[in-house]
């Protein structure tokens, strides 16, 4: 029995990939390590929905079959993950963290979960999440079938939403990368305030067969994990067609680090002002060292502006009118009122009211704003941002609590479907804080590309909690 310290639960996908193969440490053996981290602190930080040791345990039992035969399956092969609880795991709860759903079990995998079995990767456990995603909206980060997230730098502090779980989950080393999702801030927000790394695919480029709908239109999965180099390998294996998801772009992103662009052949577009009036006080000497560092890395900085809309109004429109039909018959049954959140479940309920005019109006915008980012990109490679203005706030303190404007770029691009990856930048009262670059659709290489360029010139990625 191999005996593992602390380091090996923050390594990356490629260095745990390499012990197994070098014979340092088995699969299973990896994964019974992992499983018993995470059913032993996941449920202090309110992380854990559901263990799946025994399953997870034969998983790579067979991962170890395949690696003696010389037959690795994927960069993934034998290594340990976990997913949100918004995607269906056969034969085991699917709550969507919410009440009403607690006893919901489905008889087939998601489409992500049967692509990265065969692959090869470890599923270990299932992630809390904020409730049915965050849908209706929701003021206290309570809102949650296991409670409120809890960030492993500070059990006070919110580790973001609705993907809470898999922020907190990779941030304190209970899984080595996880699958999280956004519609509209879900994988950037918790990998800011948990100092992990986070790539928000182009929409369809991932299949969201098997996942709960929040908005047919907007809904992205992908990965969240230690470094722009592990989304990477990650992506690599998650992406590609699927002819039962009408969304899907039947496109591919391969993870070919050396064919990269040049950094300095980058045009990367900021607006200063996201780095100022945008974060908060004590949050700006990160941003600024941070924006320092992205120059060095030798690309053209174009100060730029985002294209001028109403992005808040126009994709809470666009959610509330497509959840209000997916979650029509949560309203009528009066099930909704279980929910946790009051806020929320009057947000709900207020889609059933939604005039359909509104809706068909933000979505003849939405074309346009997808027409400025398309000549946006025409004079820039990448446009980078504060991922959010500030670090995490206490979870006690409601959400709507006033702060930084910052930049409207996690609406604006969801709206456009947009891929974005959240690097880790630095500290602000002892919290993360995180950059974000944007990229055209289908640009995942170069966002990667940069990721990794960022990350070889700091070590923010390689900071971690100090765990009780």
């Amino acid at each position: 029995m191999a005996n593992f310290d602390a380091d090996i639960f923050f390594s990356s996908v490629s260095e745990l990939q390499a012990g197994i193969k070098a014979r340092q440490y088995s699969s299973v053996e990896l994964t019974r390590a992992f499983c018993d981290r995470l059913e032993r602190l996941g449920p202090r930080f309110n992380a854990l929905a559901v263990s799946l040791k025994h399953e997870a345990l034969r998983q790579a039992h067979d991962a170890d079959g395949d690696i003696l035969r010389d037959r690795v399956r994927s960069p993934l092969a034998g290594v340990p993950y976990a997913v949100k609880d918004l995607l269906a795991v056969a034969k085991h709860p699917t709550t969507w963290g919410a009440r009403p759903f607690a006893g919901q079990v489905f008889d087939e995998d998601a489409f992500v979960v049967k692509k990265l079995a065969r692959a090869g990767a470890v599923l270990i456990g299932k992630l809390s999440m904020v409730e049915l995603a965050g849908g209706g909206g929701y003021r206290f980060a309570a809102a949650s079938l296991q409670g409120p997230g809890l960030n492993p730098w500070d059990t006070t502090r919110w580790s973001g939403g609705s993907s809470s779980g898999s922020g907190s989950a990779v941030a304190a080393g209970l899984v080595p990368w996880a699958v999280g999702t956004e519609t509209s801030g879900s994988i950037l927000t918790p990998a800011a305030f948990c100092g992990v790394t986070g790539l928000r695919p182009t929409y369809g480029l991932v299949s969201r067969t098997g996942a709960m709908a929040l908005s047919w239109t907007l809904d992205k999965i992908g990965p969240m994990a230690r470094s722009a180099e592990d989304c990477g390998r990650i992506l690599h294996v998650m992406s590609g067609a699927d002819g039962d998801d009408p969304g899907s772009a039947g496109k591919r992103f391969f993870h070919n680090p050396q064919f990269a662009p040049p950094m300095g052949e980058l045009r990367v577009g900021y607006n200063p002002a996201d780095f100022d009036t945008g974060v908060t006080p004590e949050a700006r000497p990160a941003f600024d060292a941070a924006l320092q560092a992205v120059r060095g890395l030798g690309v053209k900085m174009v100060e730029t502006k985002l294209p001028d809309f109403p992005y808040g109004a126009m994709v809470s429109t666009i959610i509330a009118g497509e959840m209000g039909s997916i979650f029509e018959d949560l309203v009528a049954s009066g099930d909704v009122d279980k929910l946790a959140d009051k806020r929320q479940i009057a947000g709900i309920k207020m889609t059933q009211e939604l005039p359909a005019k509104d809706y068909l109006r933000a979505m003849r915008l939405r074309r346009l704003v997808q027409q400025a980012f398309r000549e946006m990109f025409y004079d820039i490679d990448l446009f980078l941002t504060p991922a959010r203005g500030g670090p995490a706030g206490k979870i006690s303190e409601p959400l709507d609590t006033p702060g930084p404007s910052g930049s409207p770029v996690i609406p604006a691009g969801n709206l456009a479907g947009l891929p974005a990856i959240s690097l880790p930048c630095g500290f602000a009262q002892n919290m993360p804080v995180a950059i974000s670059f944007l990229g055209p659709a289908f640009g995942e290489h170069r966002l990667v590309a940069a990721g990794m360029a960022f990350q070889s010139a700091t070590d923010w990625h390689k900071r971690r909690p100090k765990l009780p």
